[in-house]
């Protein structure tokens, strides 16, 4: 049975965990690709969950081969997606708001470490209503390597001030649970467009299916003692 001894930190990703940003970035890949003579399915964008921007155009662009016109795609789906979020909306994910209260409740700081770069942050945390409520974000193009490597939440735990082994990621993909596990930090998984595999699931902490249980789970466990440092069984 794993446990954590303390926890003193949250950090969180921002796609598919605080926001649903996850389905209109893969709307607009489909139909740009599309567009451009190629077909991305839902596999390939699905296995793109967690890289940072350029990382995924370019495994688009080597997997659908030499011919790709990667530059062209470039240009033409920061555009769309824009105009679909400021047309359609962003909204933030189920439990958040319960959350972000538990964990307000009981003092422990938070940061955001998302592989989307820091523009794209606060246009999309604006377009969700959530523009001003995380002061502490990491963003993909702040750090050398995006994950699965663990530099993103190392440097989300230097930020906060706090030991990376007193923290614990929430995270939506495969990229980040390994990236965490990299960092030597426990991680609670919350599936969004893809399933874990039997590995992933393996390594997570905690495989839970929304927010609201994360919070309820947090709850639970440092509210045992009124403030962070109590354990979470697994």
């Amino acid at each position: 049975m794993k446990r954590l001894p303390q926890i003193h930190g949250v950090i969180s990703d921002m796609d598919g965990v605080l926001i649903d940003s996850e389905p209109i970035y893969r709307i607009v890949w489909q139909s740009t690709a599309a567009d451009l003579g190629y077909h991305l399915t839902d596999e390939l964008y699905s296995s793109l969950l967690g890289f940072t921007i350029p990382d995924a155009e370019a495994e688009v662009a080597r997997v659908c081969g030499p011919g790709f016109p990667l530059a062209q795609f470039r240009v033409l789906w920061p555009p769309r997606w824009k105009l679909h979020v400021e047309t359609q909306g962003m909204t933030a994910k189920p439990g958040l708001e319960n959350f972000l209260a538990v964990l307000e409740r009981h003092q422990v700081p938070v940061a955001v470490a998302t592989s989307s770069d820091a523009e794209t942050v606060a246009f999309s945390l604006q377009a969700a209503g959530l523009n001003g409520r995380f002061p502490c974000i990491v963003s993909g193009d702040q750090v050398a390597q995006g994950k699965p490597a663990p530099d993103i939440f190392l440097e989300a735990a230097r930020r906060l001030g706090i030991s990376p082994q007193l923290c614990i990621v929430v995270e939506d993909s495969d990229a980040g649970i390994l990236a965490a596990a990299a960092a030597g930090i426990s991680a609670i998984l919350i599936p969004d467009l893809k399933p874990p595999s039997p590995d992933i699931a393996e390594i997570s902490f905690r495989v839970l299916p929304s927010l609201q249980e994360a919070a309820e789970l947090l709850e639970e466990n440092l509210g045992r003692k009124g403030k962070p440092g109590s354990s979470l069984p697994k």
